[in-house]
């Protein structure tokens, strides 16, 4: 497909929808080889502020959210929602979730390592080239891109947060299919729950200085997490909040979503 675009792609499929909507609004479906799609947003690259300086308490990862900071990123098309386990099936061929008996539902029981087989398989499968999102990718879509109004996802506003995300207050305790609840402005779902989302980037603290498409630490013994869960209290479902664990591990909190890289 030469070196088409993310964006070039929405928008030919947005030309031949009949669409008029925003090259930011859309979507591109990219077809599995099992059967079914991923859609993934094309999202305008631009400046945040990424990081908080504030916390309501001393209990959660606060320090490691400090201190804040301004970040550019480029273009990306990150996936509409998170993998589920009918496109874990459809790529692995396997589905090691706790929670099943619906394949709309997100696939966990995800380690880093397992993520990264994934995105590898799936883009040789398709012969695009698919990867995790850096964090600062994460946080940018979670805040809603050029699109932002305010964060969706501020940690402190509940009736907010049962709107759009999966947490301790509404899930039972349980996963629940995707984009069941309202998207952010940018059109993503469950950015704040229902499962946490391995992003590619080691762990390491956060620096004052200004960054250009930073893609964390070289090295590290921690991969980071982003994203409340299903359990998750409400603090640790803002946009800014991190967690991160050793490349192997695995828990019925863990799943992913994915980008796919502009330039192919």
């Amino acid at each position: 497909m030469g070196r088409l675009t993310c964006r070039l792609l929405a928008a030919a499929a947005m030309l031949t929808a009949g669409l008029a909507a925003a090259a930011q609004d859309s979507v591109v479906a990219v077809q599995l080889p099992g059967g079914g799609l991923i859609e993934l947003v094309w999202v305008e690259g631009g400046e945040f502020t990424m990081g908080s300086n504030t916390g309501v308490s001393q209990s959660h990862h606060y320090d490691a959210n400090r201190p804040e900071h301004t970040v550019t990123v480029g273009d990306f098309c990150i996936g509409r929602t998170e993998v589920t386990q009918a496109q874990w099936k459809s790529v692995m061929g396997d589905n090691p979730s706790t929670f099943t008996g619906n394949d709309s539902l997100p696939v966990e029981q995800v380690s880093w390592t397992a993520a990264q087989q994934f995105v590898t398989l799936l883009s040789q499968m398709t012969g695009r080239r698919f990867r995790l999102p850096t964090e600062a990718e994460w946080e940018y879509a979670a805040r809603g891109g050029r699109l932002s109004r305010r964060f969706q996802f501020p940690g402190c506003h509940r009736g907010q947060l049962e709107r759009n995300a999966w947490f301790c207050i509404n899930s039972d305790r349980t996963t629940h299919k995707v984009a069941q609840l309202a998207p952010n402005e940018l059109g993503l779902y469950d950015m704040g729950g229902n499962v946490a989302e391995w992003c590619g980037d080691w762990m390491e603290p956060y620096g004052s200085e200004p960054q250009l498409n930073p893609r964390g630490g070289r090295t590290g013994s921690s991969r980071v997490l982003r994203g409340g869960h299903y359990n998750s209290v409400s603090a640790a479902c803002s946009v800014f909040d991190r967690s991160w664990y050793v490349p192997s591990a695995t828990s019925e909190y863990f799943g992913l979503r994915v980008v796919l890289d502009e330039q192919q």
